[in-house]
């Protein structure tokens, strides 16, 4: 614990420099929630329309703000005033809730302690390099601003109680997950197999036991979490506000997921069919819509609802949830979980690109486990990093950025390598020659030992050069030969090219998940 309060010293340390830096409309967000929170009973939580920023999230994150909102209350009242808070930009309001981010960090921090105290020391330091100075929790929440980390460590403590055999306390933490940010429900049907066929073995009776147990411990929590709202007759309001469906496909900056394709042939198809003369209206309606609207933003491909891209993650995660079934292994549920959230990454509806981290965290606890875990890994997070670089978009922030996302390159690169060396012995035992500080086996050729050591292959390392090629692009090349023309190009190159990275990332983890069955 020394060890790893040290790591978050140095992270905290980074996080505090960050403080003055660019905020989002986030920001505004969560402070007009604590106005919310604190200034109107429970029971108009939901109904308030004072600004354009509803409350949004379940309830627990609601009772969350709620019990910031007393520390905000008594550093500058003004913080929590329904009306005069509106878009207040103090100094009192930006470090309050920059400094309520960090501390609610140690949530984080726990999270990662029961998930890799069981871990050798080398793997253990590796993966608190991944997670505890990880470029894009940095960010998204200490510098666009959210409470990711808070929320991750409730998903990492559920998935190391799964994979110790402590079922009922990971089935409850991710319970009160849901109730914290909705989000994360993508997950749930993996939960729900993997408790089903894992907890609830074990004859007849013995199942339908634990199965009542499971489910006693789940409708408690939410009842913990609904109940007010269900008694103050609010439950549809809240429901309402936290699917608003009438939003649009994409999220404001096109999350790099399949539907930037589906998109892109849209607006492909619609051209060429005005050059050769059809008359094809240009929509009006956005795919980024933030706010509720039913116009389709589709010229001539069919319109995407709802309900199109549930039956689309559904049939991604099939496979998983086939295999989950069969075969329900405490050591595969952090692939398992992983891989839903990329299929709901990649087919959902109105996805966040900041979603991308819900793939990179839980994969950061089995990158260490196989050299091929660590090459998938270290491509997967250098294109999660990149793809939330739109979200920084002023110029002061662009040095910071980039920086995060070497220094992360370098250091993945550094651990991967010592994690894997040079020579490591494919069968028999290790020796270790003094002289030539070089691993040899019996049995085994250098030619087979050298395959062994961390090295990416060439379609890995074209691929990273093109993510160089992207950004000199955008950042560069098109404001000096384009000029203000096509200013949507270069955040489309971002979002079209690491979706590529993400759909391989999601063929490489179902693979895994088939030989792994």
């Amino acid at each position: 614990m020394k060890q790893l309060l040290w790591f978050f010293g140095i992270a905290t340390t980074v996080k505090l420099l960050l403080i003055p830096s660019y905020h989002s409309t986030d920001l505004e967000v969560h402070r007009h929630w604590l106005a919310i929170t604190h200034s109107l009973p429970l029971s108009q939580w939901y109904y308030d329309e004072t600004s354009e920023w509803t409350l949004d999230y379940p309830p627990f994150f609601a009772y969350f703000e709620r019990f910031l909102s007393v520390f905000a209350n008594l550093i500058d009242p003004r913080i929590v005033h329904l009306h005069h808070g509106l878009n207040y930009k103090a100094n009192s309001a930006i470090y309050f809730q920059r400094i309520s981010v960090i501390v609610s960090d140690l949530f984080l921090l726990y999270g990662v302690y029961i998930s890799t105290r069981n871990l050798p020391s080398l793997k253990r330091n590796l993966v608190w390099v991944l997670l505890i100075w990880s470029p894009g929790l940095l960010i998204v929440d200490h510098l666009h601003f959210q409470y990711n980390g808070f929320l991750f460590g409730w998903l990492l403590l559920s998935i190391s109680f799964l994979a110790q055999g402590k079922d009922l306390m990971g089935g409850f933490i991710f319970a009160v997950l849901l109730c914290f940010k909705h989000l994360f429900a993508v997950a749930a049907p993996v939960y729900f197999v993997y408790l089903l066929r894992h907890y609830c073995r074990g004859g007849l009776v013995r199942g339908f036991a634990r199965l009542s147990a499971i489910g006693a411990v789940v409708v408690a929590v939410f009842a913990a979490a609904y109940g007010p709202f269900v008694y103050h007759g609010q439950i549809q309001q809240v429901i309402r506000h936290m699917f608003p469906f009438g939003r649009g496909l994409c999220h404001a900056y096109w999350a790099p997921n399949f539907w930037v394709f589906y998109i892109m042939l849209d607006k492909g198809i619609a051209f060429l069919l005005r050059k050769v003369g059809f008359n094809i209206p240009t929509p009006v309606a956005s795919f980024t819509g933030g706010l509720v609207g039913d116009a389709s933003p589709f010229a001539v491909l069919p319109r995407i609802t709802p309900m199109t891209t549930f039956i689309m993650v559904l049939l991604a995660l099939s496979p998983c949830l086939f295999k989950t079934w069969r075969d329900p292994r405490p050591r595969l549920i952090a692939r398992s979980v992983a891989y839903a959230y990329t299929c709901g990454f990649l087919f959902g509806w109105h996805v966040h690109e900041k979603a991308s981290l819900h793939i990179s965290i839980p994969l950061a606890l089995v990158a260490v486990e196989s050299l091929e875990d660590a090459k998938h890994y270290f491509l997967l997070s250098i294109v999660s990093c990149y793809s939330l670089f739109p979200l920084l978009y002023e110029a002061q922030e662009y040095p910071i950025k980039v920086l995060l996302l070497l220094l992360h390159t370098i250091l993945m690169w550094f651990c991967f390598s010592a994690l894997f060396p040079k020579n490591i012995a494919a069968k028999g035992s290790l020796q270790d020659d003094k002289k030539s500080t070089q691993y040899e086996s019996k049995g085994s050729s250098r030619t087979a030992a050298e395959k062994q050591r961390f090295e990416l292959g060439w379609v890995a390392k074209s691929y990273l050069l093109g993510v160089v090629v992207v950004e000199i692009w955008g950042q560069f090349l098109h404001p000096y030969l384009l000029g203000d023309k096509l200013p949507f190009l270069p955040l489309m190159l971002i979002s079209m090219y690491c979706a590529i990275g993400i759909v391989y990332s999601w063929i490489w983890q179902l693979k895994w998940i088939i030989i792994f069955s």
